[in-house]
């Protein structure tokens, strides 16, 4: 008997896809299973799989209307409750409305008074988790799951927080979770896969509206696990074995088949260097296209996304991306306003003009009348060169002239090389050198803070960056990440704050990074301007009033920069050490209750949160800004 299956994924923000849940998809279609895949507002999926029951049921009765096109109406009703909405339905329109009206009225309270917990549809809901700071919407989405599937043994929690922290969670849902990566053990009796080695179902990414950052490319590992120890870092439970080698080419040649050809390669392996079979691998990328130079035609979407309708892949998936595929026609600038005219009227004539009242049939019916138009736009287009990304960064430690000669081989753009430690600078800095001596021009690295080290030890690396940019004529993006703990206190949010840190040097760096857009490149006159020509300067910016960091040029056009810089300098030692130790707390809601010291408080009035004024129209520092702002762009 096929059972239905839910996998849920919280609707936190994240950039890659939920790689656990889309082999869980692969598994139980591969069972016969029903799956579907939901990332959202939980009401709403409530709402349209309710409808969807109601629509099924509505047709059993009446099999001569099309209920499912009038899906939107049935939602709309069962989400509000509201009497324009059943009228709407047109109920009135079939001569069973005797017996249709009650069961329209039983999915409208069985969504308001919650029967779906009384009659639970799902035979088994999985649930991925991930960072520990997510911790509130993770649990809620359990708690929400746990009410859906008819046995609770059957609610599977895995992934980073789930392994991380597998007693917190079983204490605050009951639900004992699933530690690490997944194998045959913990679903079937009978199962022979392992489920971490399947392809992934990449069609479930069109079930949801989400749309991830890093989507588009195909995701994989070539080794699991890490032969590091970091005490920053959650691999070792996640993966607590190194598997020096797992096949490519088989999952990227079905992907392709399937789902249609990915431009870019994206590698999640946590030490790939340090594998003995890092030959191999390197062959099995190439083999599977991705050389230097070589290029990618995105094929025809719309073709792709029908032919696996017709085949049955997963109708919910390819029913949306069809639905989202036809809502870009509008878009198209190509398409004169007859033939936007006459696309409308046969979309609206076949229900496609919403999601919820798309359906098999009419796509199947239309494809010949829209095929036309997307052929001749996927026909124009041009090849995009091919990547390959090491997201997960490579360790400098590792690198060595026959290591390096490899990633050369292939178009790995950019090379991530990780420089969490000050202490790793001289091998850092000779694997980008050498990577360099091999034509590799394309560097990234996260730059881990808040943990051990000094906000100088932070300058200091981004510095080294900017530096080699220069010397080496390359480019190097380098992402401060600020620290979080993934047990203990504070591992459930994002207020932690390392021991040689505080509150105020976090909001400065993340001021300032939000001028930079979170990455630091190219350019020393601006990485100095942005954060210091040295560590004094820097420190200084630490201490510096937000709102003077976020508009900088303005406020120092104003001189409030420098009369901040007075103010602090006439301050006495004793005075300066008060000042800075409520500096640091990064609270000025009320000055005069922090001090009695009339030069202290001055110092503090800095402080004031400007961003209102600057917001407001009305307010005198608007119009100052607003003034400076058409000046310099006379210029």
């Amino acid at each position: 008997m096929n059972r239905n299956v839910l996998l849920l994924e919280p609707n936190y923000k994240n950039k890659f896809p939920p790689i656990g849940l889309m082999k869980l998809a692969t598994y139980f279609r591969m069972r016969g299973d029903n799956v579907v895949f939901y990332k959202g507002d939980l009401k709403e999926f409530l709402i349209n799989d309710i409808t969807s029951d109601c629509v099924n049921q509505l047709t059993k009765i009446d099999s001569s209307i099309n209920w499912k096109l009038r899906s939107d109406k049935i939602a709309s009703y069962i989400k509000t409750r509201r009497s324009q909405f059943l009228e709407q339905i047109g109920l009135s329109d079939s001569e069973s409305k005797p017996l249709l009206t009650p069961w329209v009225n039983y999915y409208k309270d069985y969504y308001h008074k919650k029967k779906y917990l009384q009659h639970p549809k799902w035979d088994w809901v999985c649930v991925t988790t991930l960072f520990t700071f997510y911790w509130d919407i993770t649990i809620e989405t359990i708690l929400f799951a746990k009410g859906l599937v008819k046995d609770p043994k059957h609610l599977m929690v895995g992934g980073v927080l789930a392994s991380i922290q597998p007693k917190e969670i079983e204490k605050a849902t009951g639900i004992k979770p699933h530690c690490g990566v997944l194998l045959k053990e913990g679903i079937d009796e009978d199962n022979d896969y392992i489920i971490d080695e399947l392809p992934l179902d990449y069609s479930i990414l069109d079930e949801i509206d989400y749309v991830y950052v890093d989507s588009g490319a195909f995701f994989s590992y070539t080794t699991r696990g890490c032969i590091r120890k970091c005490p920053f870092c959650a691999v070792p439970t996640l993966e607590p074995y190194f598997r020096s080698y797992i096949p490519l080419k088989e999952r990227i040649d079905r992907t392709r088949r399937i789902y249609g050809d990915q431009q870019n390669l994206l590698l999640m392996d946590n030490n790939v260097l340090a594998s003995v079979d890092f030959p191999h691998i390197i062959e099995d990328i190439k083999s599977c296209g991705f050389v230097p130079g070589a290029k990618y035609i995105e094929p025809n979407q719309y073709y792709l996304a029908v032919r696996n309708l017709r085949l049955g892949i997963n109708d919910r998936a390819y029913i949306r991306k069809c639905w989202k595929l036809l809502q870009d026609l509008n878009e198209w600038k190509s398409l004169n306003a007859d033939t936007r005219t006459k696309i409308f009227n046969v979309r609206k004539e076949n229900g496609l003009l919403h999601h919820l009242t798309c359906t098999k049939e009419a796509i199947i019916r239309t494809y010949l009348f829209f095929s036309q138009y997307f052929e001749k736009k996927y026909s124009k287009l041009k090849g995009r060169l091919r990547y390959i990304d090491f997201n997960q960064g490579v360790d400098a430690r590792l690198f060595n002239e026959e290591r390096v000669s490899l990633l050369a081989q292939i178009p790995i753009r950019p090379l991530r090389i990780a420089f969490d430690d000050v202490k790793t600078e001289t091998a850092y800095i000779k694997a980008l050198k050498l990577s360099h001596a091999h034509g590799i021009r394309d560097f990234s690295n996260y730059l881990l803070y808040n943990f051990k080290d000094y906000p100088e030890d932070l300058y200091y690396r981004m510095r080294v960056n900017v530096l080699l940019c220069e010397e080496l004529d390359v480019s190097i993006y380098s992402f401060p990440m600020k620290y979080h703990p993934i047990r203990d206190e504070h591992s459930h949010d994002r207020d932690y704050i390392g021991e040689h840190w505080n509150r105020k040097y976090i909001r400065a760096v993340q001021a300032i990074l939000n001028a930079t857009k979170g990455k630091i490149g190219r350019g020393v006159s601006f990485f100095e301007k942005a954060f210091g020509k040295d560590t004094k300067e820097f420190m200084e910016l630490l201490i510096m009033p937000e709102t003077f960091l976020l508009f900088r040029f303005f406020f120092e056009h104003l001189g409030y920069t420098d009369s901040w810089r007075k103010a602090m300098a006439s301050l006495s030692d004793t005075e300066r050490e008060e000042a800075l130790n409520i500096i640091y707390k990064n609270n000025f809601n009320d000055i005069n209750a922090l001090t009695e010291n009339e030069k202290v408080r001055y110092v503090l009035s800095f402080y004031k949160n400007y961003r209102g004024d600057i917001a407001d129209p009305s307010s005198e520092l608007y119009k100052m800004k607003k003034q400076y702002e058409e000046s310099v762009n006379k210029k």
